[in-house]
């Protein structure tokens, strides 16, 4: 849909009190954002359709926000249609990598409250999210658009498999798993965790180590988030988990941009470059894995 027509649309949503201006909110890798304002009040409007390729279907979106708005953690839906979720606007900023790292201790309640109360507000189907099947089904659509015997996509397949083999069983929980700094608002009191596209059931270690991969943690801080989590010491089993996760993370990031080049759904978005950015971080934490734990990983991946 043209920029114009989208715009008329919005503005003609039932939901608004006054005549409307919108405003482009930038910075959206897969949703066209607004800011409305209806002469009363502020609100975001949301625009995208259902994304197959990326397992992401508007209305289960649409679902964890308002369960997320119930549980405390993000700011109310008030309106939905097929293709836009107008939610209101929370005056604030978005974080950077380097406020993750300085916000652990911020950051991780709103992570526990997902973790352990957002299903509860749940209404109708829920998505499960799953890196390693996440990673192997990328593989296969990049497969079939590159056609041959691609080396590189069957490593990331080889690669996903023994990171899978190297975790230990946790509890199952709905998780956010997109914690990139801009799903992050402070509004200068407290933090808010938005942009439920991803939300689903999962392993709450996907999730941490989501927010060090995308905050290039170090060891201090990756430490700091496992024991404020999890309330002890950190194991060696623990720590390996993780650190298989961390991979499995960029990885998953840097596979989401390619197939992204493949069905763009944001004019403008840079997705080769966000694709290179997050294969450095994959070979960068494949390499403290592989110092930190050597093993089967390390002879299983080499390429």
């Amino acid at each position: 849909m043209m920029t114009v027509d989208l715009e008329a649309r919005i503005a003609a949503l039932p939901c608004w009190r006054g005549t409307v201006t919108l405003e482009p909110l930038p910075g959206g890798l897969s949703n066209t954002t607004f800011v409305v304002d209806d002469g009363r009040e502020r609100f975001v409007a949301r625009c995208g359709g259902d994304i197959p390729a990326h397992h992401v279907f508007r209305d289960r979106e649409q679902a964890a926000s308002v369960a997320a708005h119930a549980a405390g953690l993000s700011p109310e839906v008030v309106y939905a249609e097929p293709g836009i979720m107008v939610i209101r606007h929370i005056a604030g900023r978005t974080l950077a990598e380097t406020d993750l790292r300085a916000n652990i201790a911020r950051i991780v309640p709103l992570l526990a409250t997902c973790h352990h109360e957002l299903a509860r507000h749940l209404v109708g189907p829920a998505n499960t999210f799953r890196v390693f099947h996440v990673i192997r089904d990328y593989a296969r659509l990049l497969q079939a658009a590159r056609g041959g015997n691609n080396g590189e996509l069957s490593h990331y397949v080889t690669l996903a498999d023994a990171l899978e083999a190297q975790q230990m069983p946790l509890p199952l929980v709905f998780g956010h798993h997109d914690l990139l700094p801009g799903n992050f608002l402070d509004d200068g009191k407290r933090l808010w965790l938005i942009d439920w596209e991803y939300g689903g059931f999962g392993t709450p270690m996907f999730d941490l180590a989501n927010l060090a991969a995308n905050g290039t943690f170090s060891g201090a801080d990756e430490r700091l988030l496992l024991e404020t989590y999890f309330a002890q010491p950190v194991s060696d089993e623990l720590q390996r988990t993780f650190d298989a996760m961390k991979v499995a993370s960029a990885l998953r990031e840097a596979m989401w941009a390619m197939v992204s080049e493949m069905h763009p759904t944001v004019p403008g978005a840079d997705y080769v470059a966000h694709a290179t950015d997050y294969l450095s971080r994959t070979e960068g934490a494949l390499s403290l894995y592989t110092e930190r734990h050597g093993g089967p990983l390390a002879s299983a991946t080499s390429a």
